[in-house]
């Protein structure tokens, strides 16, 4: 008899990622997580600073961009890489800690999870900045003020404590019994 297939549905659009298991714990606190203790070192605070000025050298030097154009570029490009970076990617290049950061982005690694810390507060404060700059040397212009506020929420609000451990519309969420039923499907 072959087995029916079935899909598992949410109930809600926002689905948490489970509390760590005692092994997760256990895993997370015997060594030091290189993926996101790089934050604390001194100048990496600075690097997003250097980062921000290259992309706007980089954009105002392109003949056709506008100066007002190359702030909302810059504005547009470290808000897409610091999505990518701290709220996209799950888990951690290195195999140091049997997968205890797997299911966690960037940001949920920061600090050990630890919420409004100095880096925590700084990389939320630097968006913001960045807005308030691009948004008025775009002379706050109607159009390039919704695409600047519109990334600006798209950053800030996967930052926010009430968003920790949180996966929206099923987006990296993590199913954990699906291999375990495929497995024991597979030996029926």
């Amino acid at each position: 008899m072959v087995a029916k297939e079935t899909r598992r549905r949410s109930s809600s659009l926002v689905s948490k990622v489970p509390n760590p298991t005692i092994d997760e714990r256990l895993d997370q606190g015997s060594a030091t997580n290189y993926n996101s203790n790089w934050v604390n070192y001194k100048g990496a605070w600075i690097i997003h600073i250097v980062i921000i000025a290259a992309l706007r050298i980089v954009f105002h030097a392109i003949p056709s961009v506008s100066r007002e154009l190359a702030w909302t570029l810059t504005n547009l490009t470290y808000m897409t890489g610091s999505f990518i970076m701290f709220h996209w990617v799950t888990g951690t290049p290195f195999e140091f800690n049997a997968g205890a950061y797997d299911r966690l982005t960037m940001w949920e690694q920061l600090d050990e999870g630890n919420q409004y810390t100095p880096a925590r507060k700084y990389l939320l404060v630097l968006p913001i900045v960045l807005f308030l700059l691009s948004t008025h040397y775009t002379h706050y212009n109607g159009w390039m003020f919704l695409v600047n506020i519109w990334a600006l929420f798209m950053v800030l609000i996967p930052k926010l404590p009430v968003v920790h451990r949180k996966r929206i519309f099923g987006i990296q969420k993590f199913d954990l019994h699906s291999d375990d039923e495929e497995e024991s499907r597979d030996s029926n």
